[in-house]
C-alpha cells in the first residue's frame, strides 16, 4: 500500500476526455453470490478519441463508464468511471482478451498505464495480444464526480512531523480534524460510503461485463495488487492472467500496514544513505551511513527553527521530498543533489523544485481519495492514546517515516464515511496461474506482504528482486523480472513454485544510478525516465 505526495500528483497526474458505456451475465456459482437485488448490467462500452493529447499520441481510446453509486440500490443514483484503451495489435486468432490495471495509491489515476500494451516495455509480443484497459476508479482523476477536501491542506512549513512540544502535536490533531470535516462537506461527500476496496471491485465486475468478456487479466501494482487479491477472492472463476507488483498484506490493512511500512522505509532510506556516502566526492555529506543520516537529521532541526526557501521548506517538507528515494531509485542522485546543496551550500532551490506549490483539487483528490478508501475498508483506532503509543513504539526503531505517516493518515479518527470489514482473502479457489513481484526492501509495500500472499495463493509464483529498494518496479529494465512477465502473458508459463516460505525465482533489482556532478545535470539524467508516461503515473499514484 502508498501513498500519494500530494503536491506532486498535481503536476504528474495524467487526465482524460471521454465516451459513452456495457453488456453483461450474472456471475456463475463459482464467484460472490447473488444479492437480493436485481443486478446491474452496464451498457456495452463505446470508445472515442481522447481529449487529452498524451493519451492520443500513444493511440489510446476513451470511453465513460456508468455505474451505480451503490450497488444494493443498482436502479438509484449513478456515478461515472473514466476508461481507456490501448487495442490488441496481435490477430485475432492470437488475441488473448483485455488487461485491466491499477497504478496503486489508492487514489492514483490509472488513465495512462493502457500504454503498458505500446509494444516497447514489455519484452517479447505477449503483450500484443491484449486489449490494456487503464481506469480512474470511482471519486479519482477524471471519473466524476471525483472527490477533494481542502485544495490547499499540503501547504507550505506545516508543523514538525515529529511531536518533540504539547502544541506541535495539538496542531496536526486540529489540521487533520479540520480535514475529515471538509471531506463530510465536500460536493462530492456522497461517495464516502460507498468508496471501499469492495466497491471498486463490483466496478471491476462492470467492466468485465461492459467490455463483454467472461474473464479480465489484470497487472496491479501496489494498492492494485489488493484490488486484485479481494477480485480473486470474490470472483475466482473470472481470473485469468494477474499480475501483481509490490504486494499489500491483505491481513493488515490498513493501521497495522502503516506501522509495517515505517519499518521498511527505514531500511530503504538507510540504503540510499550508505549510497550517498559512497559517493562523498560527489555530495559532500559524509562517508558513512551514520554521517548522511546525521547531516539529514541536523537539517530538519535547523529547519524547525528557521525554514528555508522563504519560509517555505520546513523539516516536513523536506522529508516529504526525500522519502521518493526510499520508493524508487530513479531519482537517487537528483535527491542527492537537492540534500546537498540544502547542508552544504545552504540553498534550497532544488528541493522547492521537488516540493511544487501546493493547491488545486486534483492535487487534493489523490489524498481525498487514498483517505476515503483505507478510512472505511477497516475500522480505525478511535482513541489517540493508542495511535501516540503504537507510533512512539516504532519511532524509536524507524524515525525517519513513523510520524509522517502517522499524521498522513490521522483523518481517519475522525473520517465521516462507515468502515467496514476488510475482506478474507483466499486464492484457494482460484485455477489460474498468478505471477508476484516484489524486491526484497520495498519500503511500501513490505517483502513480508508477497510472502503473505504467495502463501494464500497457491497458484502464485514469486519473484524477488533481491537486496532492492524499488517499490513496484517492474517493467524497470531488468531483463530477468521483465521476460518472466512477458513470457508469462503470452503463455501463461510462471516459475516453477519451490518448497517454504521464499521466493520462486531470484533476480537482480533495479540498480541504482551513477552519480553525476550537479543539481541540472541529475535532474536532466533523471527525466529520460521521468517524462515516461508509464513512470509518470506510477510515481503520481505511488509516492506521498
Amino acid at each position: 500500500m502508498s501513498k500519494k505526495l500530494l503536491v506532486l500528483a498535481s503536476a504528474l497526474a495524467v487526465l482524460l476526455g471521454g465516451a459513452a458505456a456495457v453488456p453483461a451475465q450474472a456471475a456463475p456459482g463459482g464467484d460472490e453470490p447473488a444479492t437480493a437485488a436485481k443486478p446491474f448490467t452496464p451498457k456495452k462500452l463505446r470508445f472515442a478519441r481522447c481529449a487529452d493529447p498524451q493519451l492520443t499520441q500513444n493511440k489510446i481510446q476513451c470511453a465513460t463508464l456508468r455505474v451505480p453509486l451503490d450497488y444494493a440500490k443498482p436502479r438509484g443514483a449513478t456515478i461515472k468511471l473514466a476508461v481507456t484503451r490501448l487495442k490488441h495489435r496481435s490477430s485475432a486468432k492470437r488475441y488473448q482478451g483485455v488487461m485491466l490495471t491499477n497504478p496503486g495509491g489508492p487514489g492514483g489515476s490509472g488513465l495512462g498505464l493502457a500504454v503498458l500494451g505500446r509494444g516497447d516495455i514489455i519484452p517479447g509480443t505477449g503483450d500484443d495480444e491484449y486489449d490494456w484497459i487503464g481506469f480512474d476508479p470511482r471519486g479519482v482523476g477524471s471519473s466524476r464526480p471525483a472527490l477533494s477536501c481542502d485544495p490547499d491542506y499540503a501547504g507550505y512549513d506545516r508543523p514538525p512531523y515529529e511531536p518533540t512540544t504539547p502544541a506541535i502535536e495539538r496542531a496536526w490533531l486540529a489540521k487533520a480534524a479540520a480535514y475529515s470535516k471538509d471531506c463530510g462537506n465536500a460536493s462530492a461527500s456522497r461517495l464516502l460510503d460507498h468508496v471501499r476496496t469492495t466497491d471498486n471491485v463490483k466496478d471491476m465486475e462492470s467492466l468485465r461485463k461492459a467490455l463483454g468478456r467472461r474473464q479480465i487479466n489484470f497487472y496491479g501494482f501496489s494498492y492494485g495488487t489488493y484490488l486484485a487479491q479481494v477480485y480473486a477472492t470474490k470472483h475466482p472463476t473470472r481470473v485469468r492472467r494477474f499480475v501483481m507488483d509490490g504486494n499489500v498484506d491483505p491481513t493488515r490493512v490498513w493501521y497495522r500496514s502503516n506501522l509495517d511500512q515505517d519499518l521498511a522505509f527505514e531500511k530503504s532510506i538507510n540504503v540510499w544513505f550508505t549510497w550517498v556516502a559512497s559517493h562523498d566526492d560527489v555530495y559532500g555529506l559524509g562517508t558513512t551511513r551514520a554521517a548522511v543520516s546525521k547531516a539529514y537529521y541536523d537539517e530538519l532541526d535547523q529547519l524547525a527553527a528557521k525554514p528555508a526557501a522563504g519560509g517555505k521548506i520546513g523539516p516536513s517538507e523536506l522529508n516529504d521530498v526525500l522519502l521518493q528515494a526510499g520508493y524508487y531509485v530513479f531519482g537517487w542522485d537528483e535527491l542527492a543533489h537537492a540534500l546537498s546543496d540544502l547542508v552544504v551550500r545552504d540553498d534550497a532551490s532544488a528541493v522547492l523544485g521537488l516540493y511544487p506549490a501546493p493547491g488545486g483539487k486534483q492535487a487534493d483528490n489523490g489524498n481525498a481519495m487514498y483517505l476515503a478508501t483505507v478510512c472505511t475498508d477497516a475500522r480505525w483506532p478511535s482513541s489517540f492514546a493508542r495511535i501516540r503509543r503504537d507510533n512512539v513504539a516504532v519511532d524509536k526503531r524507524a524515525p525517519f517515516e513513523t510520524w509522517a505517516n502517522a499524521w498522513f493518515n490521522q483523518p481517519c479518527v475522525n473520517w465521516p464515511g462507515g468502515s467496514g470489514r476488510p475482506v478474507k482473502v483466499t486464492g484457494r479457489k482460484v485455477d489460474s496461474k498468478v505471477l508476484l513481484i516484489s524486491e526484497t526492501l520495498d519500503g511500501a509495500t513490505p517483502y513480508s506482504g508477497s510472502l503473505k500472499v504467495r502463501r494464500l495463493f497457491p497458484s502464485a509464483s514469486l519473484v524477488e528482486g533481491v537486496g532492492g529498494t524499488t517499490h513496484a518496479g517492474s517493467l524497470s529494465g531488468v531483463a530477468c523480472v521483465d521476460r518472466t512477465i512477458g513470457r508469462y502473458l503470452k503463455t501463461g508459463k510462471v516459475p516453477k513454485r519451490v518448497s517454504g516460505n521464499r521466493s520462486d525465482k531470484q533476480c537482480a533489482p533495479v540498480p541504482a544510478p551513477k552519480p553525476t556532478t550537479s543539481t541540472d545535470a541529475a535532474r536532466r539524467s533523471t527525466s529520460s525516465t521521468g517524462d515516461d508516461l508509464l513512470r509518470r503515473t506510477l510515481t503520481a499514484a505511488q509516492v506521498r
